[in-house]
């Protein structure tokens, strides 16, 4: 019989959908430090199950709108920041494919972002970018530049999807394939909330990558958000080529 570290060592290597498989091993097992794994390893099971079902209904939820056909899903990050481009993303998934704790990439935390973009990368059929930078949105606004960042990030895909899945409540304009606006999209559907990971992922990396050549600005931690260091690095230094004018008050 095994000791209880040699089980509890048996546990932390189990990988969180194999811990059916642990508990059933151990459950006769009546000793009170196995009982105690035990019990972790249900609640952490349970709770991998409950992410499962979550994930399985945002693949459900799309599927509504094309059963068997490529299904892309569109959304952009950067609409907000004084500094850098605006990024969208569009991806394609194989049908039926469960990413567990993919989400809204506000909800998600920086170092999970980075697994699930990764993970994205490898089991997507398809992925595109399109990044509009701020000369731009100065000179068309955010909105148009947004639309113009999706436009790109369609047209990058090596497959034409049967329809277009965008968060918000606005279609991409002048875009010639079926489209369906989704409110909280990024929270519903699958390839919605990939998209979010993807563009955040990429806008981010960008932005830490400009913090090197403008470190006064703090680009590293606020990405181009209006945080206090950033307005300090204005005030003290100006503005810099990532600027939007049109954001920045005289």
């Amino acid at each position: 019989m095994k000791n209880i570290s040699e089980i509890k060592e048996e546990y932390a290597n189990y990988t969180i959908s194999q811990l059916g498989e642990f508990v059933a091993c151990y459950k006769e097992d009546t000793r009170s430090g196995v009982q105690k794994i035990i019990e972790m390893a249900k609640k952490k099971f349970e709770n991998y199950e409950i992410e499962i079902n979550r994930v399985k209904a945002m693949s459900k939820f799309e599927r509504q709108f094309s059963e068997n056909g490529y299904i892309c899903g569109v959304d952009e990050v950067g609409r907000g920041p004084l500094a850098g481009p605006v990024v969208a993303a569009a991806v394609i998934f194989p049908k039926d494919l469960i990413i567990p704790y993919i989400n809204d990439s506000k909800k998600v935390n920086e170092t999970k972002r980075e697994e699930l973009f990764n993970y994205i990368m490898s089991e997507a059929i398809s992925v595109g970018f399109g990044s509009v930078d701020n000369n731009r949105i100065d000179e068309i606004n955010i909105l148009q530049a947004t639309f113009e960042a999706m436009r790109e990030a369609v047209s990058a895909l090596n497959i034409r999807p049967d329809i277009v899945l965008v968060d918000g409540n606005k279609k991409i304009p002048n875009l010639d394939i079926e489209q369906q606006a989704v409110v909280g999209g990024d929270s519903k559907c699958l390839s919605i909330a990939a998209a979010s990971i993807v563009a955040k992922v990429v806008r981010d990396r960008f932005m830490k990558d400009m913090d090197l050549k403008y470190p006064m600005y703090g680009f590293a931690t606020n990405k181009g958000y209006g945080s206090s260091k950033h307005y300090e690095g204005i005030r003290e230094f100006g503005i810099s080529p990532l600027h939007r004018k049109t954001y920045i008050d005289d």
